[in-house]
């Protein structure tokens, strides 16, 4: 996985996050929801788990922050039990922050006898 993809999708998420926090959160969540998974559906071949791991971190930190400042007077308990459900993911009666780390990745098959060589085979 390239660094310029992680890149791009981090500062997609960024200036979604940083728009105006007069939106309610499921407008938020909607509009990550689908560059999140589009990404992570490109991005689920071969070996990029561990990329998925640190998206999710860096997504769930923006979302946080952003209703610490739509809400300035609320405490961190506060936000918790009104936007993440008194755990920790935000959610909404109706969306769901999707988890990028939750995308099974596949790894890129072996294909060993089945790739043709540009020579002939001698035997």
């Amino acid at each position: 996985m390239s660094k310029k993809a992680l890149a791009s999708v981090k500062d997609k998420v960024r200036t979604m996050c940083r728009q105006d926090t007069n939106l309610p959160l499921e407008v938020l969540l909607h509009r990550l929801n689908r560059v999140l998974r589009g990404w992570t559906a490109y991005f689920r071949f071969g070996v990029s788990h561990a990329t998925f791991r640190y998206l999710r971190h860096f997504v769930w930190q923006r979302v946080i922050k952003w209703l610490r400042r739509k809400f300035r007077r609320s405490t961190w308990k506060d936000l918790r039990r009104r936007y993440c459900g008194g755990r920790w993911w935000p959610v909404t009666d109706e969306v769901r922050l999707f988890d990028p780390a939750r995308v099974k990745t596949v790894r890129y098959l072996y294909r060993g006898t089945k790739i043709p060589a540009p020579w002939p085979s001698t035997g």
